[in-house]
């Protein structure tokens, strides 16, 4: 169960800034919030103007959002560089190209159409850390806008080789495109009418792919419940089964960070495989290192990384944030999340759907054998994801007490409270806590079978008092 949109509040966290349009997400909010990033980046660069790069998602009426973005981050003084409608790992890339100071995506990710919202990134493509973010929601809070005197208001001005440039670093840093041109894979892609459309298909272009484009048509108007969960990619798995010769599928959310995979057969895989697939080729291609991972995400990924000796897996609490600052210190090539994102710092350090089509793509290409027979070959757990409205237990507040008792029913097992709660046994895992983007608080239990993860889930919560 979800709380209707009109009763959804702004949510503000480390990954930024998400409501509902015309209540909790108004292009006054939109302002005032890129007001705060704005003038927070003013206080770092002395002597000259910043620079920032702005996109949007794609999504119907986030124009509207991504103009008062752009008006208000020139009014604090900081010169932007539109580059349209792009996927958010795009922002990324462009600023390191650029050579920008920071960007600013307007996105949602996965949420429903009603909902839009604002991720701040900063000079090396970052997101933010929990310590910078916080500064920033405070501004925001306080509405503590740097504006700039007349004559230092920013220009905006446009960009858009975008696209180009990110396909071609992905080509450069995965040096796939011989190989699976080799092959003369077919692919059928699904990009929800939004931000990756254009991208995604350039992407299979130049890797040689025959394509079978659904929800292709950049409309904004998503042509399925965006989230890339297997109840929502029926369409593509039945395109996947009425293709032939389709090698597998993939799907794309609104801002293209996510992927998630169909088989061969139309079996919808798992999120939790993108992450596990892209690790594997890239550990066959460049030997052991470290990797980092966010706490609800699949012990495959260990599995994998333990077939590779040298290799180690950094778990961190959730958000792209926080594994890109475990990732970024150890010097790691790859690190990701359960939900489809994948991380390859030398292309950006975002989640990128892209790379992860590469990766997953150039894997295939280089075995004789079918997705599937590949996937059936890695270490299989079941891995159940649930949802609690947090109206229904109490709002925000009841998490807390709840983590609290969660942890000291088990205080015997190995115990995490790095991020809500995680209490992993011999057998598996079970993970608590609220969400960053969702007004929910999320149960997630991994086991080696369905029935063991449900006990654990039921347990959780039981323990928790939900």
């Amino acid at each position: 169960m979800s709380l209707p949109a009109s009763d959804a509040p702004l949510m503000l966290s480390v990954s930024g800034a998400r409501g509902i349009v015309g209540k909790t997400m108004t292009p006054v909010v939109a302002a005032t919030f890129a007001g705060a990033f704005g003038s927070h980046v003013r206080t770092l660069v002395a002597g000259r103007r910043p620079r920032l790069v702005v996109a949007r998602d794609g999504r119907f009426g986030g124009e509207s959002i991504a103009r008062a973005v752009q008006g208000s981050l020139a009014a604090t003084g900081c010169d932007v560089i539109d580059i349209g409608v792009a996927m958010t790992p795009t922002v990324g890339l462009m600023i390191r190209e650029l050579g920008a100071d920071g960007g600013m995506a307007v996105t949602a990710s996965h949420n429903p159409i009603e909902w839009n919202g604002l991720k701040c990134l900063d000079g090396d493509g970052l997101a933010p850390p929990k310590t910078v973010a916080d500064a920033i929601i405070a501004r925001f809070k306080a509405s503590d806008i740097l504006f700039a005197e007349p004559l230092e208001i920013g220009a905006i001005t446009a960009d858009t080789t975008s696209v180009r440039r990110h396909v071609d670093r992905v080509l450069a840093v995965t040096g796939a495109a011989d190989r699976v041109r080799a092959r003369k894979l077919h692919v059928v892609l699904d990009s929800v009418n939004a931000s990756g459309c254009e991208g995604g298909r350039l992407m299979l272009d130049a890797l040689g792919c025959g394509v079978t484009h659904i929800f292709g048509e950049m409309t904004g108007i998503f042509g399925h419940t965006p989230e890339p969960t297997e109840t929502n990619l029926v369409e593509l798995a039945q395109t996947v089964r009425a293709t032939a010769g389709a090698a597998c599928g993939f799907a794309q959310d609104p801002d293209a960070d996510r992927l998630a995979i169909v088989d061969e057969t139309g079996r919808y895989i798992g999120e939790e495989y993108t992450l596990v697939l892209a690790a594997l080729r890239m550990l066959e291609l460049r030997g052991p290192f470290t990797l980092a991972a966010n706490l609800s995400t699949s012990r495959m990924i260990d599995d994998i990384a333990a077939r590779f000796a040298g290799a180690t897996v950094l778990r961190t609490a959730v958000g792209e944030a926080n594994v890109v600052g475990a990732l970024k210190p150890a010097g790691g090539l790859l690190g990701g999340e359960g939900n489809g994102g994948v991380i390859v710092p030398e292309v950006c350090w975002v989640r990128d759907s892209l790379s992860a089509m590469a990766l997953v793509l150039d894997l295939l290409a280089s075995r004789r054998e079918p997705l599937s027979a590949i996937v059936d070959a890695l270490p299989r757990y079941a891995i159940l994801k649930t949802k609690l409205d947090l109206a229904a237990i109490g709002g925000l507040a009841a998490v807390a007490p709840a983590l609290a008792k969660l942890k000291s029913a088990f205080a015997d097992e190995r115990v995490s409270d790095v991020d809500g709660v995680r209490i992993d046994f011999a057998d598996g895992w079970v993970h608590l806590r609220a969400s960053n983007t969702e007004p929910i608080a999320r149960i997630i239990a991994e086991a080696p079978t369905r029935e063991r993860a449900e006990e654990l889930i039921t347990r959780c919560a039981r323990a928790a008092g939900l």
